[in-house]
């Protein structure tokens, strides 16, 4: 799955407060905004960062891109974007951490939830090699910056 979700940006009124609204139609409402494009969008990254942080932490499924059509794209940092990928590895095998660990063979439970810490920063080898245990792999797309 491609991490990279829609989003809707509008120029918000003067009785709004000006600036620009972003919206993350696949998210339940989540928003952010900024006083141009150029900073809306940087909000709207770190937004996407911190929601799928909080989604790995709490052990909750990520929800699936919709279709971008005409809108805006966004894709989270690559960091998180990776411990993104093991925890829907995780998902979609039906494993919990331990069943990784066991599999890994030389990293203990604790290891694996390490690796799926958002906020722990982690060598991109470990987490291709979890992904690897789980038939999963990474791939890296370079596009133009929006």
């Amino acid at each position: 799955m491609r991490l990279t979700y829609p989003i809707e940006i509008r120029a918000m009124t003067e009785e709004e407060g000006g600036g620009y609204l972003v919206e993350f139609p696949d998210w339940d409402g989540a928003v952010t905004d900024g006083v141009d494009i150029a900073e809306a969008m940087e909000n709207a990254r770190d937004c996407l960062d911190e929601l799928l942080a909080y989604r790995i932490r709490q052990r909750i499924p990520i929800p699936t891109p919709s279709p971008a059509g005409n809108r805006r794209l966004v894709a989270p940092e690559a960091g998180i974007a990776l411990k993104a990928a093991l925890w829907l590895g995780l998902c979609e095998n039906g494993m919990a951490t331990e069943g990784l660990a066991a599999r890994l063979g030389d990293l203990s439970d604790r290891d694996v939830d390490r690796l799926l810490n958002p906020r722990l920063k982690t060598r991109p080898e470990s987490i291709q090699r979890a992904l690897a245990v789980l038939g999963k792999r990474v791939t890296v797309e370079l596009e133009d910056a929006a």
